[in-house]
């Protein structure tokens, strides 16, 4: 695939990642960059622990077999996965990461029903699913209150959004260990182990420090239509899960 070194992740962008107005070019690129390796990275350099994280993530949202989820930004398809295994009665990915959605398609356990669609703008009509969900995604958005309404919009009333995405510890020691291994050990050695020259591992912890905290996020969920926004970390305050509900005539 020919990619256009302009879009790379260098020093200057990763000031401001977040503001940059060809952002959504960036990730898509990035992702697609990233596809063949990426589960392997995000498995190795979290020591494992993201399989738990989509766990509690799912028994938070009380997925259930009465649930049709519509799980946004989903990469290869994992947490969709996940939703499957909890016995949602469908679960379907989406993402505009064309490369990704080609392993989701073809991932060898539990396959979800899986489109190519950007989160700004969802191919599907209001109210049309009673689950919606984003993994380590919504910080990638380019606009992320577009993508939480449309996010609200989807959601039958009564239904439920779950949001799984990294945040700062807010011990200051643990912090520190993890900001040090995130910004200086993780970038090198990830970038090695997938061969990616796209500034992806460079771009992605520097994208959470430069993201909203879990107050400031419960108040973008409340704006965007949301009630009862809760968050509760794991793993130290590393990843935060939110779920909040649409009201049930919203």
């Amino acid at each position: 695939m020919e990619r256009d070194e302009s879009r790379q992740w260098d020093a200057s962008t990763l000031r401001s990642p977040h503001q940059q107005h060809d952002k959504a070019a960036r990730v898509r690129q990035m992702f697609d960059a990233i596809a063949p390796t990426y589960e392997r990275v995000n498995s190795l350099f979290s020591g494992g622990r993201d399989a738990y994280w989509r766990r509690r993530a799912v028994e938070l949202a009380g997925v259930c077999e009465a649930d049709t989820v519509l799980d946004i930004a989903c990469g290869t398809g994992d947490l969709a996965r996940a939703m499957g295994a909890a016995k949602a009665h469908q679960a379907i990915g989406c993402d505009f990461a064309h490369q990704m959605l080609v392993r989701a398609r073809h991932h060898p356990t539990q396959p979800a029903v899986c489109c190519e669609a950007n989160a700004l703008a969802l191919p599907f009509p209001d109210g049309a699913v009673t689950v919606t969900s984003c993994a380590f995604g919504v910080r990638n958005f380019q606009d992320l209150d577009a993508g939480l309404r449309e996010m609200h919009r989807v959601l039958r009333g009564g239904g439920r959004t779950v949001i799984l995405e990294f945040t700062r510890p807010s011990n200051a020691v643990i912090r520190s260990l993890y900001e040090l291994y995130a910004s200086r050990i993780m970038p090198v050695l990830a970038s090695w182990t997938s061969r990616d020259c796209s500034g992806a591992y460079r771009y992605l912890p520097r994208s959470v420090v430069s993201f909203l905290d879990a107050g400031q996020m419960c108040d973008r969920l409340l704006a965007a239509g949301f009630v009862e926004p809760r968050a509760t970390p794991l793993t130290f305050g590393v990843v935060t899960v939110y779920v909040a509900r649409k009201e049930l005539h919203g």
